[in-house]
């Protein structure tokens, strides 16, 4: 397994499907990501790179349990804005949603993803000042941060699998995964297939892919075949490669 990513319930009591329990006690759900975390950590193989998503509470916890996992290489934790989230009183505003990126050893495949340069939505200016050096800056982009802003909501129907209806992830998300740890012909897995968007964006990919899902497996299998959900616009570019990633 070159990569795999995983995007588990996040506990917060939830209805999915009856095979599905998001109401654990905390001590049995961190519990309960161990266990899975142990296979995934089994099965990539050296060099490969594994994803956690999930919110910053859990991910603590389970970014220092596999700092502990024999092996395994902290890279980065990734911070993704989600501004479709509501107050809670008494603590800050939550706006972001936590992305934890590992390696098995060093990694075996890491490409550089730039981005477009920010402009103003009203006047197309820059957005940023970088300082006089802007004619030196690569014509690419700017190299991909660890602070996602630009990650579009899953809102409008055409992005979301109409016989499913738990959240699904931006396109986005997984075209900057696979493109960041994977070459075309490598092999993702995600142990939690939720709404397909992985095998999605895999299969534009050119990644071969291994799924794994408890209750909605004949919504995914139903998505692939009808292309129902169609890809978020994407004008991120990878440096190795001399093509942008598609947009739609």
């Amino acid at each position: 397994m070159n990569t795999v990513f995983a995007d588990p319930p996040f506990n917060l009591g939830k209805r999915y499907g009856q095979r599905t329990n998001d109401a654990k006690a905390e001590a049995e759900y961190i519990q309960w990501c161990k266990q899975w975390l142990d296979q995934c950590v089994r099965v990539l193989a050296p060099g490969g790179s594994l994803f956690v998503y999930n919110l910053p509470k859990w991910n603590i916890i389970l970014g220092a349990y596999l700092m502990q996992a024999a092996g395994m290489e902290f890279r980065h934790s990734i911070a993704i804005e989600m501004k479709s989230s509501l107050p809670i009183p008494g603590r800050l505003y939550p706006a972001h949603y936590s992305l934890l990126y590992f390696s098995k050893g060093k990694p075996k495949t890491f490409r550089k993803i730039r981005t477009p340069i920010e402009l103003c939505r009203h006047c197309s200016g820059e957005i940023r000042d970088y300082g006089g050096h802007r004619h030196a800056m690569n014509p690419l982009g700017v190299n991909l941060k660890d602070v996602w802003t630009d990650i579009p909501p899953v809102r409008h129907w055409k992005f979301k699998s109409q016989s499913r209806k738990a959240n699904a992830l931006s396109t986005k998300i997984l075209d900057r995964v696979i493109e960041m740890s994977t070459v075309p012909g490598d092999l993702v897995l995600d142990p939690f297939g939720g709404s397909g968007t992985t095998f999605a964006v895999c299969e534009q990919r050119d990644r071969r892919w291994i799924g794994i899902e408890i209750d909605y497996t004949a919504q995914i299998i139903e998505r692939l075949r009808s292309g129902d959900v169609k890809h978020h616009r994407n004008e991120d570019v990878v440096e190795e490669a001399s093509w942008p990633l598609a947009a739609e």
